[in-house]
């Protein structure tokens, strides 16, 4: 009788984590920009992520992204990253703050993996968004896979290693 309670017990605990687990998958966004943008401002605002590991905050950053950078990774990423998992899951998003040389925010651009959205950039959706939320640019966006391909080997990623 108790091993037949402790049975039921604990695939109710199964059922409810996979119920938890599914429910966190489907609260991510679209792959579309207005989407996108307010998941990130809204429904879990991206400055309350954690950097990507090894970064700071207003680092020297690269044309085409600016004078001075600060990327956000969501949490799933940041553990990837740490574990040198060597691809980010899906569902990862990060965000990139580009500054203008005099500090002024310039933009947001965005990578979001979504199974299936775009298996050859490597399923990211690109965005960029200008200083006021306006959407730039959203998608399969050549100009952001074109220049990340340099990067492949590294699942697409400039910033830093994910090996």
């Amino acid at each position: 009788m108790k091993s037949n309670l402790f049975v039921v017990a604990l695939m109710a605990v199964f059922l409810l984590v996979g119920i938890g687990s599914g429910a966190a998958a489907d609260s991510l966004p679209k792959a579309e920009g207005q989407a996108v943008y307010e998941y990130l401002t809204k429904v879990s605002p991206y400055q309350d992520w954690p950097l990507f590991p090894g970064t700071q905050k207003l680092y020297e950053g690269k044309h085409p992204h600016g004078a001075l950078l600060t990327t956000y990774v969501s949490p799933d990423a940041q553990a990837a990253i740490q574990n040198r998992a060597g691809q980010l899951p899906d569902g990862t998003i990060i965000v990139k703050e580009n500054y203008m040389p005099d500090g002024k925010l310039d933009a947001l651009t965005v990578m979001y993996r979504v199974k299936g959205f775009n298996p050859e950039a490597g399923d990211w959706f690109w965005a960029k968004y200008g200083a006021n939320g306006n959407i730039d640019a959203e998608g399969k966006v050549p100009m952001c896979s074109g220049c990340h391909t340099a990067v492949i080997q590294n699942d697409w990623v400039f910033t830093g290693p994910l090996k």
